[in-house]
């Protein structure tokens, strides 16, 4: 049985039929980003590991969980990012839009998705580390 890392990253499936390859991008910058928190210290609590998942969604799913609710407290880092903090279970669900421009952008040049996504997951991951008082990456 495999534990679970503390940060995950899903996909929509939208966004997995339009952009070939954007799993095993993902997939790298989730084992890259569970390292690099890991060696700024953010899991030095065992009994009180930070569970993050990062969702990627296109901006129409965006607009749609942005009117939902979810436990915990809500935070809009930016118009394309909105993230819930459970303090409680130690959870932390952020939403990432993927724009059309984005979109548009990726489709004429593939090889820009894996760069691309990397800076713009770093950079909210360095929100989260402020908000919850953690050492940026």
């Amino acid at each position: 049985m495999s534990e679970q890392l503390p940060i995950t990253i899903g996909t929509a499936e939208e966004l997995i039929c339009q952009l070939p390859g954007l799993t095993a991008a993902v997939n790298k910058l989730e084992a890259q980003f569970n390292f690099q928190t890991m060696t700024a210290g953010w899991y030095g609590d065992e009994d009180k590991i930070l569970q993050t998942h990062l969702s990627l969604v296109s901006a129409g799913e965006f607009s749609v969980l942005q009117q939902q609710r979810q436990p915990g407290e809500r935070f809009d880092f930016a118009d394309d990012v909105l993230s819930y903090h459970n303090s409680d279970l130690h959870q932390i669900l952020c939403i990432i839009a993927l724009t059309s421009k984005e979109l548009a952008l990726f489709s004429q040049r593939r090889e820009l998705v894996a760069a691309y996504l990397q800076a713009k997951i770093h950079k909210v991951l360095n929100l989260i580390a402020t908000q919850e008082k953690l050492f940026p990456i």
